[in-house]
């Protein structure tokens, strides 16, 4: 069996980063989402590349091939794409009073249910908890919440998003680290 490795994406990972991403919405939210709340998630999930800049959004690597992608922030803001209107917030947070955000956590479709959404979530809280953050929080997509409510978040807040046309639920999560 390979094993699974971490690296830092990089600008030059963009292109992969957003295949990666589309795939996942489209295909891993399909028994969770109708067609039309599909396509408006489009409209609010997605990279932020600033996770990219910070050099806070990983790869998960098997041998040579990316089994998913996620990332955590020190930013403020809690989720979406560089393109979802109205949701960036680039204060950086305080590690002694606010929780650090996990963020854009996705998986290659043929390696689902295989602990690459478990293995990158545990990453990136040792990577917040490494910088003196106490909490993590999160937007979950209906299809993350049984993997976040299985690695110990609770549920804050329920929403829906509707900037994309049809209303998307999501649940704000928090763990204490």
């Amino acid at each position: 069996m390979i094993e699974m490795t971490f690296r830092a994406a990089t600008e030059a990972d963009l292109a992969v980063l957003d295949a990666v991403m589309d795939a996942a919405i489209g295909k891993l939210q399909a028994g969770f989402l109708s067609p039309e709340q599909i396509e408006a998630s489009r409209a609010v999930m997605g990279l932020d590349r600033q996770l990219v800049a910070d050099r806070t959004y990983f790869m998960a690597m098997m041998g040579e091939e990316i089994a998913g992608c996620g990332g955590w922030s020190r930013r403020a803001t809690l989720y979406g794409g560089d393109h979802s209107v109205g949701l960036r917030e680039p204060r950086l947070l305080d590690p002694a009073t606010e929780a650090a955000r996990i963020r854009a956590m996705y998986t290659v479709p043929h390696f689902a249910r295989r602990g690459v959404g478990r293995a990158l979530l545990a990453h990136c809280e040792a990577q917040a908890r490494a910088e003196g953050f106490t909490a993590v929080e999160l937007m979950g997509t209906m299809a993350g919440i049984p993997l976040y409510q299985a690695a110990g978040y609770r549920v804050l807040e329920e929403i829906e998003d509707d900037r994309g046309g049809a209303p998307v639920p999501l649940k704000r999560m928090r763990k204490e680290l």
